[in-house]
C-alpha cells in the first residue's frame, strides 16, 4: 500500500484526499479516558475515597466497641494520611471525574463530624477545640449545601489553604485521642496533637471566612447566567 501510494506521487504529484474523506488523527488515548471519566462515578479514586468512608463504622466500633483509644486514633490518622491518594489517582490515571471531586470533600467533610462528634462523646479531646471543629465543619457545609442547591452555585475547587487545614486537623485530633489512651507515649503525641490541631484549626476558620466572597460570587454569576439563558445556535 506505501509503495503504490509513492509511486502515484511519483508520477501524478501528491495524493489529495477526497474532500468530505480527509484524515483525522485519533485524540490521545489519555484525553480520551479522561473524557470518559468525566461522568463516571465507578472510577478507581472514587472507590478508594468509598473505601475510606467505609472505614467510619470501624472507627465508631474501636472506640465505643472495643474502648480502644490508641486503635481508634492510628486509624484515623491513616485515613488522614492517605486524603491525598484518591486526587493522586485520578491525575495519575487520567480519572477525574465530577463526581469525584464532589465525593472526595464530602467524605472528608463526614469524617471529620462524625469522629469529632464520637470524640467529644468520648472525652478523648479538649472539648472546645472539638467543638470548634465541628462548627466549622457544619457552617462550611451546610452553606455549600444550600449555595448548591437553593441557589444552583456552579461547584469550584478546594484551595490548597483548605486541603492544608484538613491535612493538619487530621493528624491533630489523632494525636490528642492518642494522648488521652495508655498507649506508649502518650504524652507526646498530646503535644503533637497541640501541635498541629492549633494551626490546622486557625487555618481553617480562615479558609472558612474567606470562601464567603468565593460563594457570593459563584451564587452571583449562576444567577447571571440563569437570567442570560442558553446561547442561541448559530
Amino acid at each position: 500500500m506505501v509503495r503504490a501510494t509513492v509511486l502515484t506521487e511519483l508520477y501524478h504529484g501528491p495524493v489529495r484526499p477526497t474532500p468530505g474523506r480527509e484524515r483525522t488523527e485519533p485524540p490521545p488515548r489519555h484525553t480520551v479516558a479522561a473524557s470518559a471519566a468525566g461522568d463516571s462515578i465507578l472510577t478507581v479514586p472514587n472507590l478508594f475515597t468509598f473505601a475510606r468512608l467505609l472505614c467510619l463504622p470501624l472507627f465508631l466500633y474501636l472506640l465505643f466497641g472495643r474502648d480502644n483509644r490508641a486503635g481508634a486514633a492510628w486509624l484515623l490518622g491513616g485515613l488522614g494520611a492517605t486524603d491525598w491518594v484518591d486526587g493522586y489517582l485520578a491525575r495519575r490515571l487520567h480519572q477525574v471525574s465530577e463526581f469525584g471531586k464532589v465525593f472526595d470533600p464530602t467524605v472528608d467533610r463526614l469524617l471529620f463530624i462524625v469522629s469529632v462528634s464520637g470524640i467529644i462523646v468520648d472525652d478523648g479531646a479538649p472539648r472546645w477545640f472539638c467543638i470548634a471543629v465541628l462548627v466549622r465543619e457544619v457552617l462550611v457545609g451546610g452553606m455549600m449545601a444550600v449555595a448548591t442547591l437553593a441557589f444552583h452555585m456552579p461547584r469550584f475547587d478546594v484551595t490548597r489553604a483548605g486541603k492544608l487545614a484538613t491535612l493538619l486537623l487530621m493528624f491533630g485530633v489523632p494525636g490528642f485521642l492518642l494522648g488521652a489512651s495508655d498507649f506508649l507515649g502518650h504524652g507526646a503525641f498530646q503535644v503533637g496533637g497541640w501541635l498541629f490541631g492549633l494551626p490546622g484549626l486557625a487555618l481553617s476558620w480562615y479558609v472558612a471566612l474567606a470562601y464567603v466572597p468565593r460563594v457570593r460570587a459563584a451564587v452571583a454569576a449562576g444567577h447571571q447566567a440563569e437570567l442570560a439563558g442558553p446561547t442561541p445556535a448559530r
